[in-house]
């Protein structure tokens, strides 16, 4: 099976410029990424997808190729990541080049970890899914959710589950925000990420960190260097 990472990263972050390429712990944020996809030994192929030239040197400096530069139509402040990975398939298929499978890796995903692309990539292929993609479960009940109205008056989204014990709740969880894998078929049709013909890969909370704010980044700083302190404690 040849199997093809994409990692998009386009130049143009407004709410942390240059975000992809930015300094974390030491190197650019996106080599986090390319490290742990090349680590797995799940890929024939790892590229960055860019409309960047700097980013496409930093990205080719860390292991990965730049064989292509995203157009702009698909770098703006709207391109969606589905649209992204379809145009590297296709730009494969006119080469002649046939891929089986193609995983989506964040390039803001530091605690990505090669083990759970190993795991995630053996789901694929065993159970022969739409997608494979890792999940986490929610800090607190969300049918304990409350919307805030006029004055800050509290609605509750649920308000049958008031009177319902907190572990009698069902559990439910979110896209970890670090990779994707599917099938070329999945990606180019409109069968969706989170639907019935996906499965999750949990994970535990504390390696997830969606990296869109500052305080995202600092937050992800410190609980990065807290993982990086018990991992040399164990060695």
């Amino acid at each position: 099976m040849k199997a093809l990472a994409v990692i998009p990263a386009r130049g143009g972050s407004k709410r942390i410029p240059r975000k992809n390429i930015r300094n974390f712990h030491g190197k650019p944020i996106i080599a986090w990424s390319i490290e742990a996809t090349r680590a797995s030994g799940c890929f024939d192929d790892i590229i960055v997808s860019t409309d960047d030239a700097e980013i496409a040197e930093v990205a080719r400096a860390h292991g990965a190729s730049t064989p292509f530069l995203r157009p702009a139509e698909l770098a703006d402040d709207f391109a969606d990541t589905r649209s992204v990975i379809r145009h590297a398939q296709r730009w494969y298929l006119d080469q002649d080049i046939n891929v089986d499978a193609v995983c989506c890796i964040y390039a803001t995903a530091p605690f990505v970890q090669a083990d759970d692309l190993r795991a995630a990539h053996d789901v694929l292929v065993n159970e022969r899914c739409a997608y494979v993609l890792p999940i986490t479960e929610y800090g607190f009940p969300i049918q304990r959710a409350v919307r805030l109205r006029d004055g800050n008056r509290l609605q509750m989204l649920y308000p049958d589950q008031f009177g319902t014990r907190s572990q009698d709740l069902e559990k439910t969880f979110h896209d970890a925000g670090q990779f994707y894998w599917g099938f070329p078929e999945s990606w180019a049709s409109d069968t969706p990420i989170f639907g019935a013909d996906s499965v999750g890969l949990p994970i535990p909370s504390w390696r997830v960190q969606d990296i869109d704010t500052v305080d995202d980044w600092r937050r992800a700083e410190l609980a990065f260097a807290l993982l990086q302190a018990g991992a040399d404690n164990n060695d």
